[in-house]
């Protein structure tokens, strides 16, 4: 099958490096707080899904290490951060014609799918207030301005004409690489990131029903993106 006809605008890397900014800045800051165990004494320590897995808050970098990176929010930033400088620094990445060209158009649609998903699960069911700070900050920028950012830029600059069924569908693979990380994880060490993939509190049942009810907003969300795409595809052309 041919690669498709993949059109970036001529003032889209600015947007891109915009984008990739705010991305590296929130998960900058996210680290650092992460690493330096400011969270130990911010939370009830006994808790093995929340810091270090060790109670009474004792822990090592590494183990505040190993529960940054089970969160998705740190897989969808970074995604968002890795692919946007990409497209940064080489705006026509994905109109390659080549496996590499077509493995950079699912990145970028994982960019688009999965800080979208982290968006609308965690202003919908995790939210909470009492941040400020330097916390405050980052977790803005993760969980808000991000994923609102991300897909105002791709509608700004896209490129277009990158999406099509196959690329929506394989997208999907990494999201499921991470619920299969997280939950392996969370068996092992009884450590769930989010409360709703904690299978020891929900069964299995609900767990897996939560995560394939995700796996169907984000087609559907793949699907209206396509449509989108497609028609300031159309628009795009005429304008040329």
């Amino acid at each position: 099958m041919a690669a498709p006809t993949v059109l970036t605008p001529s003032y889209g890397r600015i947007f891109f490096a915009i984008n990739a900014v705010l991305a590296w800045c929130g998960l900058a800051i996210s680290f650092t707080l992460n690493a330096s165990g400011y969270y130990v004494s911010r939370i009830n320590p006994d808790k093995p899904n929340l810091v270090g897995n060790v109670a009474g808050g004792v822990d090592t970098f590494w183990e505040r290490l190993f529960d940054w990176i089970t969160y998705f929010t740190i897989w969808s930033n970074t995604t968002v951060a890795i692919v946007l400088t990409a497209l940064t620094l080489r705006p026509t990445l994905l109109a390659r014609t080549d496996r590499t060209g077509a493995i950079w158009r699912v990145l970028r649609m994982d960019s688009l799918l999965m800080i979208m998903i982290t968006g609308i699960v965690y202003n919908l069911l995790l939210t909470e207030g009492g941040k400020s700070g330097w916390d405050l900050v980052s977790n803005t920028l993760i969980h808000v301005i991000v994923p609102i950012v991300t897909p105002v830029v791709w509608i700004i600059a896209g490129p277009r004409g990158a999406i099509n069924l196959k690329t929506i569908l394989l997208a999907l693979i990494l999201p499921i690489i991470w619920a299969v990380f997280a939950l392996t994880r969370g068996v092992i060490l009884n450590a769930y990131p989010y409360p709703f993939l904690n299978v020891e509190a929900n069964g299995w049942v609900s767990v897996l029903s939560f995560i394939a009810v995700i796996v169907v907003v984000a087609i559907v969300i793949g699907l209206i993106l396509w449509a989108i795409d497609r028609a300031l595809l159309r628009t795009m052309r005429r304008a040329d």
